[in-house]
């Protein structure tokens, strides 16, 4: 299984899992809830997937292979930064207000994977 493969794979999977942790965070906020310890884990695992799938990135840079264009290395970055970022605004709160902010925060990071996605067509030598 190629660094490649698994990038895409990941990729697919980080649509999918922000989607659903921002409709998650809708539900939280629109039930005027509190964020519960199982959506912070939720919201863990994905802050990790992005730092993986950055390092995958590296990995794929470093051994040559660049994207078609250069945003995407942006959008990688946001998908980094964004999610902790978001965390440090709010405080580390778990109102229902904060939901709302993360359902936001993540909808607009689903929307920077698909762009990715986009731009992700790699110029690899030999493959």
């Amino acid at each position: 299984m190629s660094v490649l493969f698994v990038h895409a794979g990941l990729t697919n999977t980080l649509l999918l899992y922000t989607l659903a942790l921002a409709a998650w965070s809708f539900v939280v906020f629109f039930r005027r809830a509190e964020i519960t310890p199982a959506y912070w884990g939720a919201f863990a695992i994905c802050c990790g997937m992005f730092g993986v799938q950055f390092v995958l990135g590296l990995l794929l840079a470093l051994g040559g292979g660049t994207p078609i264009r250069w945003v995407h290395y942006l959008y990688g970055t946001l998908g980094v930064i964004t999610l902790p970022a978001a965390f440090g605004f709010t405080r580390g709160r778990s109102t229902f207000h904060e939901a709302l902010v993360y359902g936001v925060v993540l909808l607009f990071i689903a929307g920077v994977v698909a762009r990715a996605r986009i731009t992700a067509v790699l110029a690899l030598p030999g493959v």
